[in-house]
């Protein structure tokens, strides 16, 4: 008995040992000196984790300054409070990696100061900061991104990854960029991304069983993003307990939609302006949109619950839009089917000081977006379309912009002053209000080719 008591003790101590295996970066030659390059020391340190079977590599109190660096399977990246991984401001330093997903173009080959391609069971937290000093890429061409400017954070084909409270700032683009990613947690994670074009916030582009609570995020560029850039849909993702800051879009499906949405549900969320006015890089002072639900490249977007979202300031509050921009995944190739927009349910939306532009919801000749329920929605804007006004508004939606850009604010100000909305089928609206502080011409609602 004895024995086996004993035996059953050692194995525990033994699987603790395993458990808590700390990797240090000091101890594999970084320096706390941000004039001096960790790059090599960090990687020392993930490499002899990852041979160890998996722990922790540990960034302690202090400033380093990396490259690229590349995750493996079964490390967990702690810092320490007041760790700051900085980003090299030479672009020499980042490494260009290829992979093997087949997806947009400028995605083949690209840079990012953190990446992990096909890996399981990662881990990035602690109450540290990654700092990618992103100002420093200047935007050179139309599609740079990811090629001269660095992605801060970008996980390819991977599985059980767990992003957790720390701070990520100052990306060279995208700052994080979960592509073909399976069981995907992201929780109590600060944004700040407010220096350089294309800086979302957060981009999850084809992933599965994804799970983002209590992310506090500020960016130029869109907030949380759902894309598609290949056939691979994103699906099976919840979104809660947010707040988020942009000059762009606050939660977007879109705008690349070669796959598509299926089951996303999207809760609690407040939309704000930023605490920074001092800069804007991109999109509108009081952001775009709020909630924008595209499909324009030839996917699917069905099963799409938001709820319980507050509102303040934004352009356009609503935008839902199947477009027909028609891009495909590979360079040359066009997409031959026009998408669909089934199942959407959006409730329990408080907006306050919108612009005056209104909100749209809309398909294309032949094309309805179908089945959408609006409901307990309350909208407070600015108005002030006065009745003279009233036939320029109808001449700016006569285009259909069938291969535009989608945008909340593409036609410039709708004709109704709540929703404007055009080849609809099963659209039902129950407990909406529209308030303006200035009188406005326009009715709450327009209908064209919409059919219950």
């Amino acid at each position: 008995m004895k024995k086996a008591l004993f035996t059953f003790v050692a194995l525990v101590f033994a699987a603790i040992s395993v458990q808590a295996a700390d990797f240090n970066i000091l101890k594999y030659g970084a320096i706390r000196d941000t004039s001096k390059l960790s790059t090599k020391a960090v990687q020392r340190a993930i490499d002899a984790c990852s041979a160890a079977g998996g722990g922790r590599v540990v960034v302690p109190t202090g400033g380093y300054t990396i490259g690229s660096i590349f995750l493996k399977s079964n490390v967990h990246l702690y810092l320490e409070h007041g760790a700051t991984l900085y980003g090299s401001t030479n672009l020499e330093d980042y490494k260009a990696v290829n992979t093997d997903y087949v997806s947009l173009r400028t995605q083949r080959q690209t840079i990012q100061l953190i990446f992990a391609d096909k890996v399981t069971n990662v881990v990035i937290d602690g109450y540290g900061t990654i700092d990618g000093r992103g100002r420093k890429f200047k935007k050179t061409a139309e599609t740079d991104e990811g090629i001269t400017r660095p992605h801060l954070l970008r996980f390819i084909q991977s599985q059980d990854i767990t992003i957790r409270n720390i701070t990520l700032r100052n990306s060279g683009c995208w700052m994080q960029h979960f592509l073909a990613c399976d069981r995907v947690k992201i929780d109590g994670v600060t944004i700040y991304n407010r220096n350089n074009c294309n800086n979302d916030a957060l981009d999850l582009d084809g992933c599965h069983e994804v799970v983002v609570t209590n992310l506090i995020s500020d960016s130029d560029d869109d907030g949380i993003v759902l894309k598609s850039t290949s056939p691979r849909l994103c699906e099976n993702i919840t979104i809660s307990n947010c707040v988020v800051s942009t000059h762009c879009n606050a939660i977007k499906l879109g705008t690349e939609t070669n796959g598509g949405f299926r089951n996303i549900n999207i809760s609690n969320i407040v939309v704000k302006p930023s605490y920074d006015q001092k800069e804007k890089i991109f999109g509108r002072w009081n952001g775009i949109s709020a909630i924008s639900l595209e499909m324009v490249d030839g996917g699917v977007l069905e099963n799409v619950n938001v709820s319980n979202i507050v509102v303040e300031e934004t352009e356009s509050p609503i935008f839902i839009r199947l477009g027909n921009r028609a891009r495909g995944y590979r360079e040359g190739e066009d997409v031959k089917n026009v998408g669909k927009i089934n199942g959407v349910h959006i409730s329990n939306v408080q907006v306050r000081n919108a612009g005056p532009t209104g909100c749209s919801i809309t398909g294309l000749p032949g094309y309805p977006v179908e089945n959408i329920h609006l409901d307990n929605i309350t909208i407070h804007h600015k108005g002030g379309v006065a009745a003279k006004a009233l036939s320029q508004t109808r001449k700016n939606v006569v285009d259909e912009h069938e291969k535009s850009y989608p945008e909340a604010t593409m036609w410039g100000i709708l004709p109704a002053k709540g929703f404007f909305v055009r080849h609809a089928r099963n659209v039902k609206f129950t407990n909406i209000k529209v308030l303006t502080a200035e009188p406005d011409a326009r009715p709450d609602f327009m209908m064209e080719d919409v059919v219950d």
